[in-house]
C-alpha cells in the first residue's frame, strides 16, 4: 500500500513544481513558437527594422512581467477559493450562494463571471490546434518536401493527447516536466547564442522603445499588440490550474526558470532578426543551426503537446466547478489522484474538445490562420478578471478604495489595450471562440434557471415534513423492515417519491431518511463537518451532506461514515429512493420556449442522480414524474 507523501516536504514541494511545470506553463511556454512572427506579418505586415525590433520586445518583456508576474502571480492568485482557482472559483467567492435576494449588481456580477468561464472553453480549443501546428510547421524548414504532411501528422498527435487525459493530469505532469526543463533550457540556450553576437538587443529593457513603437508605427503598432499577447495567452489557464499544484510551485517555476527562459528567447529572436530580417518567415526555428533543426522539431511537438495541456486540464476544473455550482447538468467526473483533490478527467468535455480541436486544425489549415482566431476570448476574461478582483479587494481583503481602484485600474489599462486590439481579430477568425463562449454560456445560464423553474414547481404542492410525521401519527403505517433513503434538495419538506410510495404501497420502512445535498462556496468541506443530522421522530431522520464545489460526492459512504445517537446506515438493508422529473416544455411564464426544449434535452442526459451520487444500483429505486415549465 502507497504512502501518504509528506506534503510538507521538500521532496513533495519540488514534485508538485515539477507536475505544474508539466502543465501550467504549456501554452505560455510555447509561444516563441508563433508570437514574434505573427506581431510582425499580421494585419499587412511590418518592416522588420531595428527599432521595431527593440519596441516588440520591450511589449514583450513589459507584458510579461506585469502581466504573468505582477498580475497574476502576485495579486490574482492570492484571490484562491480555499486553494482553488479559475474565474468560476473567483465568482463563487464574492458571491456566497447561500445569500438569497441578491441585489442586481451582485446577478450581474454571476452573468459576468458566467460569461468569462464560458469563453475560456473556446480558447482550450484553440490552444492545442494553434500550438502542435506551429510546432509541425517546422517540417516545412527543415524539409519544404514535407509541406503536404503537416496537417494528417498534427491530427494524429492531437488524437494521442487527448488519448492520454484518462491517466490524468498528476501523472502527465509528471511525465511532461522533465521535457518542459528540456524546453525551457533549451529555450535560453538557443537565445542566449544569438544575443551574444548582438548584446544592444537588451536596450529593449527599456519601456520608452514601446513607446516609440507606438509614435513610430501609428494604428499598425495597435494592431500589432494583438499580436504581442500572444505571449501571455495562457495567463487565465496558470489561474484555473492553480487547485491541481497549488500557488508557491506554480510561482517558483515561473521565476526560476520559465520567465528567464522566454526573455532569453525572445531577445534571441530579436537579436536574429537584427542581423537578418529575411529570417522573420520563422524567426524560432531559424535561431537554431541547420544540424539541429530536426531535433528541435521534436521538441518543439513534444512542448506543444504539453502546451494543450494547461487549457485541457483548466477546463476539466471549470467543468467540476460548474457542475456542482448548479450552472451544468451531472456529468461523469473521474479524479485521478488519491493526494490531489483538484485532478480530476471528465471524458465528456475531453472528446468534445478533441473533436472541435481537429475540426479547427482541418478549417484553418495553419498557425497564422488560428493566430487571427486566437486571444479575443480569453482578452476578455482577463477584462473579466480584473473587475472581479477589484470586488475581492474591497468585500474579503478591506482594502481602501483608493487602493483597490488604483490596482485593479493599473491592470485594467493594460488588459482594455490587449482587449481593443484583439478586437480587430474578429472578423478573420475571432468570432469562433465569441460563438463558443455564448452558445456555452446560453447552456450555463438555461440550466441554472430550469433548475430554479423545476424546483419552483415542484415546491407548488410541497408538504412539510414535519405535518407528514404528525399525519401518519393519527392513523400509522405498516413499516416493513430496513432503512429507505429519500433524496430530495429541499430539506425539511416531504420528497414527491416518499409521498408517491407511500400513497400506493401504504407501508413505510422502518427507518426512513430524507437526504439533501449541498453544494458550499468553497473547494472542499472538512469530513468533520460533512454531515448534519437531525432526528425528526417515528423513525425519520433529515440528513444534510454538505461538499465543495471541488468535490465529487459519495452518498453510501459518508451517510454509513456519519456518528449520531441512534442514527445508523446499512448498506445491505438500505434502498436509496430518487425522483426523476421528465420536462415538458410549455408555454407557460418563466423561460422563451426554445429555451425551455434545450434545458429539457440537457436534463434528458444528464448522468443519472444515482451514478453521479455513487449510489449502488442494485439497491436504487427512481419513481418518475412530469413536470412543466
Amino acid at each position: 500500500m502507497s504512502e501518504t507523501p509528506d506534503k510538507s516536504g521538500r521532496a513533495y514541494f519540488l514534485l508538485l513544481s515539477l507536475g505544474a511545470l508539466g502543465i501550467v506553463y504549456g501554452d505560455i511556454g510555447t509561444s516563441p513558437l508563433y508570437a514574434m512572427r505573427e506581431t510582425f506579418e499580421a494585419h499587412g505586415g511590418m518592416e522588420v527594422a531595428t527599432e521595431n525590433i527593440l519596441g516588440v520586445l520591450s511589449l514583450i518583456f513589459w507584458s510579461l512581467l506585469i502581466v504573468i508576474s505582477i498580475k497574476y502571480l502576485a495579486f490574482v492568485m492570492r484571490a484562491d477559493n480555499r486553494g482553488e482557482g479559475g474565474i468560476l472559483a473567483l465568482t463563487a467567492l464574492i458571491v456566497p450562494r447561500k445569500e438569497r435576494g441578491l441585489r442586481r449588481s451582485r446577478w450581474v456580477l454571476i452573468v459576468i463571471g458566467l460569461f468569462g468561464t464560458a469563453l475560456l472553453y473556446g480558447d482550450g480549443m484553440i490552444t492545442p490546434a494553434i500550438s502542435v501546428l506551429s510546432a509541425v510547421e517546422g517540417l516545412e524548414v527543415a524539409t519544404p518536401a514535407l509541406e503536404p504532411y503537416i496537417i494528417p501528422v498534427a491530427i494524429v498527435i492531437l488524437l494521442g493527447l487527448f488519448l492520454i487525459q484518462r491517466h490524468g493530469t498528476g501523472t502527465v505532469g509528471k511525465v511532461f516536466g522533465p521535457v518542459m526543463i528540456l524546453w525551457f533550457s533549451t529555450l535560453a540556450i538557443l537565445g542566449l547564442v544569438h544575443i551574444v553576437q548582438q548584446p544592444g538587443v537588451f536596450a529593449a529593457l527599456n519601456p520608452v522603445h514601446g513607446v516609440l513603437f507606438f509614435t513610430n508605427n501609428g494604428f499598425q503598432a495597435f494592431l500589432a499588440l494583438g499580436s504581442v499577447f500572444l505571449v501571455v495567452t495562457g495567463s487565465e489557464a496558470l489561474y484555473a490550474d492553480m487547485g491541481h499544484f497549488g500557488k508557491r510551485p506554480i510561482q517558483f517555476t515561473w521565476y526560476a526558470l520559465v520567465f528567464p527562459a522566454l526573455v532569453l528567447n525572445y531577445f534571441g529572436q530579436g537579436a536574429l532578426l537584427i542581423g537578418n530580417p529575411e529570417a522573420i518567415e520563422n524567426p524560432f526555428y531559424l535561431l537554431a543551426p541547420g544540424w539541429g533543426r530536426w531535433p528541435l522539431l521534436v521538441l518543439a511537438t513534444a512542448a506543444t503537446i504539453i502546451a494543450s495541456q494547461a487549457l485541457i486540464s483548466g477546463a476539466f476544473s471549470l467543468t467540476m466547478q460548474a457542475v456542482q455550482l448548479g450552472y451544468l447538468p451531472r456529468t461523469r467526473i473521474l479524479h485521478t489522484s488519491a493526494h490531489e483533490a483538484g485532478q480530476v478527467y471528465i471524458p465528456a468535455i475531453n472528446w468534445a474538445l478533441m473533436v472541435s480541436t481537429i475540426g479547427l486544425v482541418v478549417g484553418f489549415r495553419s498557425s497564422s490562420g488560428l493566430a487571427a482566431a486566437y486571444g479575443i476570448a480569453v482578452a476578455t476574461t482577463m477584462v473579466i478578471t480584473t473587475l472581479l478582483f477589484f470586488v475581492v479587494t474591497r468585500e474579503r481583503w478591506d482594502w481602501k478604495l483608493v487602493v483597490a481602484a488604483g490596482v485593479s485600474a493599473a491592470f485594467l489599462v493594460v488588459d482594455l489595450a490587449y482587449f481593443g486590439a484583439n478586437l480587430f481579430k474578429i472578423p478573420d477568425g475571432g468570432w469562433f471562440p465569441i460563438v463558443v463562449g455564448l452558445a456555452i454560456f446560453t447552456l450555463m445560464t438555461t440550466w441554472k434557471r430550469g433548475r430554479e423553474l423545476l424546483a419552483a414547481r415542484l415546491r407548488r404542492g410541497e408538504l412539510s415534513l414535519e405535518r407528514f410525521i404528525a399525519s401518519l401519527e393519527k392513523n400509522p403505517p405498516p413499516r416493513v423492515p430496513g432503512t429507505a433513503v429519500y433524496m430530495f434538495p429541499e430539506p425539511g419538506n416531504t420528497p414527491p417519491p416518499l409521498l408517491a410510495n407511500f400513497r400506493f404501497n401504504e407501508v413505510l420502512h422502518e427507518t426512513v431518511v430524507v437526504l439533501s445535498i449541498r453544494t458550499e462556496d468553497v473547494p472542499r468541506v472538512p469530513t468533520a463537518r460533512r454531515s448534519t443530522v437531525w432526528e425528526l421522530g417515528s423513525g425519520f431522520y433529515q440528513v444534510v451532506l454538505h461538499y465543495g464545489f471541488m468535490e465529487e460526492p459519495d452518498v453510501p459512504k459518508d451517510l454509513t461514515n456519519i456518528v449520531h445517537h441512534g442514527f445508523g446506515i446499512d448498506l445491505a438493508d438500505t434502498i436509496f429512493v430518487l425522483g426523476r422529473e421528465t420536462v415538458l416544455a410549455t408555454d407557460r411564464p418563466g423561460m422563451a420556449i426554445w429555451r425551455e426544449k434545450l434545458f429539457a434535452a440537457m436534463a434528458r442526459n444528464a448522468t443519472p442522480a444515482s451514478t453521479f451520487f455513487k449510489l449502488p444500483t442494485q439497491r436504487s429505486l427512481e419513481i418518475g414524474v412530469q413536470v412543466e415549465i
